[in-house]
This record gives structure tokens, sequence and C-alpha cells, in this order.
């Protein structure tokens, strides 16, 4: 069974998806990125502003989900440019200290051309 999450602590989906879904013992988030919740604007000119806000929008899913970044198995980040890479991983090992699986590349535009978006895995189930 497919359980919808949704919180007003991170950004509304902004088209036919939801913040996430739990599927059994395990929560896949969709993209998020640097919005604010409250107004549904860009946050932050640089990589490490963008990330800071689009972990802090990861944290709120994950809650809505009874979860947290040490239940994350698996991410995959979403860069506008590879050279922020460094700076983003500076920003990102603050938050994912457990060190999950990941993939990171680099496309050629993001959604509200961000500069960073960032998806999860987690599971929820005993360990």
């Amino acid at each position: 069974m497919l359980k919808k999450i949704a919180t007003d602590k991170a950004p509304a989906a902004i088209g036919p998806y939801s913040q996430g879904v739990r599927a059994g013992e395990f929560f896949f988030s969709s993209g998020q990125i640097a919005l604010d919740p409250a107004s549904g604007q860009v946050v932050g000119e640089t990589i490490t502003e963008q990330a800071h806000r689009v972990m802090q929008n990861l944290e709120a899913v994950l809650a809505a989900a009874g979860a947290d970044f040490d239940r994350v198995v698996k991410t995959t980040c979403f860069l506008a440019d590879m050279e922020d890479f460094g700076a983003f991983n500076q920003v990102y090992g603050t938050y994912f200290t457990q060190k999950p699986a990941r993939s990171c590349v680099a496309v050629k535009t993001l959604p509200k051309n961000v500069l960073c978006e960032v998806e999860v895995i987690a599971y929820l189930g005993s360990e």
C-alpha cells in the first residue's frame, strides 16, 4: 500500500506529484530544491545557500514520513554545474553523516533555474 507524504514545512509540489511516498518500509522523496515553503520563492544565490535550503526541505519531508537523515539509504543529487561539487559536498556532509549511497550528476537545467536538487530513499523499518 502506498501512502502519500505531505507537509507544509516543505515546498508544495509544483506539478502532478507528491512530496514523497511511503511504500511499505521505504520512503521515497521527490526532488527538493531551494524553495522557501511559505513563499515558494527560490532561497539563496550560491550553491551553499541553496544546498542548506534543500537539506532543510528534505528534513521536513523526512520528518513527515517519520524519518530523519540517519534513515536515508540512498540519495540522488543533481547539480547545475559540477564546478559546485566541492561546495555542495561541504553542506551535504554536515547533514548526511551516516554516508548513504549516492549518485551525483550535473544536468543542463533544474526547475526554477536552481543550482541543486536532491532526492532520497529512506528505510523506515526496524534495523
